[in-house]
């Protein structure tokens, strides 16, 4: 085993703990404002057009049913409302309404001024999260491509 390996699986270890501790976070701050983690993804996925719920699943990397779920409990809410889809009869589209909206930017907000903060507190520059960034976005390339190449 190489010193390279080894910090590789360090940094993907940090890289799952920093995913944790975000998803906890992100928990409580969607609770501030009455909402759930999971609501807020499928309300962030819907913000930028209808689709799917299928397509919202894709996007966000879960199962059909669990995102479903969530869809279910936002029509309810009327945070979402659903509506004909002219290119398949049964797999309806989901769209944000007014209240939908209002409450995915109380969540931004609440995100925004969270995350400001502990990046303060980090002493994180943008030139320090440029280069993490560039380092996870260039090892995600090269395992996509060397897994194709398999």
């Amino acid at each position: 085993m190489t010193e390279e390996a080894d910090l590789y699986r360090l940094l993907i270890a940090d890289v799952y703990e920093l995913a944790g501790e975000s998803r906890r976070t992100s928990e409580a701050l969607a609770g501030e404002v009455g909402q759930t983690a999971a609501r807020w993804h499928v309300l962030s996925v819907l913000s930028d057009g209808p689709r799917t719920v299928a397509g919202a699943a894709r996007r966000l990397g879960l199962a059909r049913q669990s995102v479903q779920r969530v869809v279910t409990d936002l029509v309810r809410a009327d945070l979402a409302r659903l509506r004909t889809n002219p290119d398949h009869a049964r797999a309806p589209l989901v769209e944000l309404t007014a209240e939908g909206r209002s409450t995915l930017r109380a969540l931004v907000r609440r995100s925004d001024a969270d995350r400001s903060a502990v990046l303060r507190e980090a002493d994180l520059t943008r030139d320090d999260l440029d280069g993490a960034r560039a380092v996870l976005r260039r090892l995600t390339a090269t395992l996509r491509d060397h897994a194709r190449e398999r």
